[in-house]
């Protein structure tokens, strides 16, 4: 499943691309058409995301509400050359057309037009998102009273989008890591300081990933070209020895996700 920095660098596209543009929406596979139909030629007014949901607003007060979930994928195509549209393949549930782009969008869980109430009411149940971060810490304050007041474990409230959006298992397991902290640890056992740092760590490696493209978790490689088996401290790597101590990586299953930790690091 993409994690937030990706929802935000297809938000931050569409942004460049498409802003004030009519964009003409289509539904190869018939799923999306009558929807569609709703803001098919209106002019994109913004596009923005909160955590892993996107939402593109249109000029006729309707907001496009996308959710990738496991299985969505985006494609940008560049037709400013050609001005031909590429040939439709596979199962497209929308496609988007301007005079010089058209984006595809597959196997997305949620694909909805919603007026301005129903956006705030999923606004409002969604956790803070460190990528939309302010100087005056009410996003990190938010995250923090959240985990605080919870006994559940923190490497569970970090998926839970409720608690703070846009974090997946990757950015979990290796953030976890990163601050020592065992995965298990009740949420409420946590000092205000440490998930203060671990706010402020999750700014700092979305932004990365966000400007790369990758989620790089190791800092010495923040500026430097990486491979897919170099990224990260732990990711993936079970059985393996930690890059920082040699322990032996420990992979289990924690709300039919992997989990991956140092037993040797976060104590």
């Amino acid at each position: 499943m993409p994690e937030g920095h990706t929802v935000h660098r297809i938000a931050n596209q569409f942004q460049e691309r498409f802003l004030n543009q009519p964009v003409t929406i289509t539904s190869p596979q018939g799923r999306f058409s009558v929807s569609a139909g709703q803001i098919s030629g209106q002019r994109l007014i913004r596009s923005y995301a909160v955590g892993k949901q996107m939402f593109l607003d249109f000029e006729n007060d309707l907001t496009l509400r996308i959710h990738l979930g496991i299985y969505g994928k985006w494609r940008f195509h560049d037709i400013s050359k050609t001005q031909q549209a590429p040939q439709i393949v596979g199962e497209v549930r929308a496609r988007f057309a301007t005079a010089g782009w058209v984006v595809d969008l597959r196997g997305p869980t949620v694909c909805e037009v919603v007026d301005n109430d129903a956006v705030r009411q999923v606004l409002k149940r969604l956790g803070p998102d460190p990528l939309n971060s302010n100087p005056k810490q009410r996003e990190s304050e938010r995250f923090i009273t959240k985990v605080m007041a919870s006994k559940v474990e923190i490497g569970k409230l970090l998926m839970n989008q409720e608690v703070i959006s846009g974090i997946g298992n990757v950015y979990r397991c290796e953030i976890l890591f990163r601050h020592e902290i065992e995965p298990h640890t009740p949420g409420n056992s946590l000092s205000r300081e440490q998930l203060q740092s671990i706010w402020d760590d999750c700014v700092k490696l979305l932004r990365v990933g966000v400007r790369t493209g990758f989620m790089i978790t190791r800092d010495e490689l923040f500026t430097k070209r990486t491979t897919k088996d170099t990224r990260n401290w732990l990711y993936k790597r079970e059985g393996k020895p930690c890059r920082r101590c040699g322990t032996e990586i420990k992979l289990e299953m924690i709300q039919a996700r992997k989990l991956y930790w140092c037993p040797g690091c976060q104590k």
